[in-house]
């Protein structure tokens, strides 16, 4: 049996709970600022955004995903070029669409390499420019930043949406999207 219980912390740990006030008002700080600086006038309005981590070498997991669980068109393996732009803008279309109809923005969040407009910036900027499936940041790409590059992406993504929720996933995780929605949902209350 698992019980869970609430402590007063505040009364337990006084200079931990003042420190912890501190951090989150200086968050909320942040959260103002981005969300007055963002441009555009304010945010867009979204329901839930879901931002992929993604690294420079992770090409196949990003295949993975978009085969899977983000919205894609009809591949065509024939060779014209008019038909590959025809899927790719299918594929755009579906995510505009999930976006704008559902609220649901879904994005592979990647920072820059630490050459700018090196080959890694350019083979990122080649596949956004295909895809349209990218939130680019303002971060250096390293294994041991990735923590910081998560507080990038959320400040960033509220500076960008106002969603209800936003959500961290990483590309090796496949999420599903039609059985995200009843966790995140409310459900009527029954009054009777």
């Amino acid at each position: 049996m698992i019980c869970f219980a609430r402590l007063n912390s505040a009364s337990l740990y006084p200079s931990i709970s003042r420190s912890l006030d501190m951090f989150v008002a200086s968050l909320e700080t942040e959260l103002a600022a981005a969300r007055t600086n963002s441009l555009g006038g304010g945010p867009k309005k979204a329901f839930v955004v879901v931002g992929i981590n993604t690294a420079f070498s992770s090409k196949k997991r990003r295949e993975s995903v978009r085969a899977t669980w983000m919205p894609r068109g009809r591949r065509d393996k024939a060779s014209s070029p008019f038909l590959r732009f025809d899927a790719q803008r299918t594929r755009r279309s579906k995510l505009r669409r999930l976006e704008e109809e559902k609220g649901v923005v879904v994005r592979f969040v990647i920072g820059r390499s630490a050459t700018p407009g090196g080959a890694l910036d350019r083979a990122i900027d080649e596949e956004d420019a295909e895809t349209k499936d990218f939130l680019r940041l303002e971060h250096l790409e390293g294994y041991h930043e990735l923590s910081t590059k998560t507080k990038v992406f959320f400040a960033t993504a509220v500076a960008t949406w106002d969603a209800d929720f936003y959500a961290k996933v990483d590309d090796d995780v496949h999420v599903n999207l039609g059985q995200l929605s009843p966790y995140i949902i409310p459900s009527p209350i029954n009054t009777d």
